[in-house]
């Protein structure tokens, strides 16, 4: 029997560390399509660094037709992107897996269902690839009904959400990011991340779902208690990460990788400090057996909403 050929398509470093998570789970090397993205780049050396299999690995900008038209099935990080919807459209795949893209992926498994409109959270989406999202929708759950559509997640979905997506076929393969905490950290992450009290950066606030203030004054409370290293979030811009780190006791440490990357394999416990974000399903999972503990800060604390994470 000849074996699919597997490609990743993902333009995040979660979605980059999902492929890594699926290669191993099914003990497959595959290639890599990967949007040139903040922390994408660093991400991929050090999981490859890390011994992740993937084959053939290419950068891209736009949408990599020729390297999806060469393989049968498509691991996908963006289920709602428009520039999937279209390649979709147009190549039809055989086989599809959905990878996490944060909380996203909820929404994802919900638009699958029927639960919830096919489109972005919180955008106001337009133009051609509105046109193009029943089209791909049909396809999606046609293919899933023909039992060619997975997703590879590490998010709880729950017993209603797993049987509204059984419906059409759906199925769900749990993981626990098994093989990234067997991995070890390259000495450049092992020798820059020396402190055992972390802070997580948060686009909350780029995202308007919090003031710029209360992020700060957050910020300020937790480096009251000591000596902080502050790992800023993908999306937050230089001024704020200026501001933060002019506050005493914090460092902020820019590795250029996803907090799971940053913080599996360092061997020792943890104390790890966060705002509402999807890291709060994944870092239990990649901290397990190290004794870490992850809090997030109450709302009442920050001053904001409670809102969907900011992926």
């Amino acid at each position: 029997m000849v074996r699919e050929s597997v490609l990743a398509w993902v333009e995040s470093p979660l979605q980059l560390l999902g492929a890594a998570e699926w290669a191993a789970a099914h003990d497959r090397r595959i290639d890599l399509a990967a949007r040139v993205t903040p922390q994408v780049p660093e991400t991929a050396e050090e999981l490859i660094g890390r011994g992740a299999a993937f084959a053939e690995k290419q950068p891209y900008f736009g949408i990599p037709w020729r390297m999806l038209a060469a393989h049968t099935h498509w691991l996908i990080g963006d289920g709602f992107s428009g520039q999937f919807r279209l390649a979709a459209a147009v190549l039809r795949p055989r086989r599809i897996t959905f990878l996490d893209d944060g909380l996203n992926t909820l929404a994802l498994a919900d638009a699958i269902a029927g639960s919830r409109p096919y489109r972005r959270p919180r955008i106001d989406e337009r133009g051609l690839t509105t046109r193009l999202a029943p089209l791909v929708l049909d396809h999606v759950r046609r293919r899933s009904l023909a039992g060619a559509v997975d997703l590879f997640t590490a998010f709880p979905l729950g017993d209603a959400r797993r049987a509204a997506v059984a419906d059409f076929g759906l199925r769900v393969e749990a993981h626990r990011f098994d093989w990234l905490r067997g991995t070890t950290p390259s000495a450049a992450v092992a020798r820059t991340l020396r402190e055992d009290r972390i802070v997580l950066g948060s686009a909350r606030s780029t995202d308007g779902l919090m003031s710029r203030e209360a992020h700060l004054r957050w910020v300020e409370r937790e480096a009251r208690r000591g000596e902080v290293a502050y790992l800023p979030h993908r999306r937050e811009p230089d001024d704020l990460l200026a501001a933060i780190a002019a506050i005493p006791r914090v460092r902020v440490v820019k590795l250029g990788l996803p907090v799971e990357v940053a913080l599996a394999g360092l061997g020792r416990r943890l104390d790890v400090r966060t705002l509402l974000s999807s890291t709060l399903s994944t870092l239990p999972l990649v901290l397990e057996g190290t004794g870490s503990t992850i809090t997030e800060a109450p709302i009442e604390a920050t001053g904001e909403r409670r809102m969907e994470a900011a992926s």
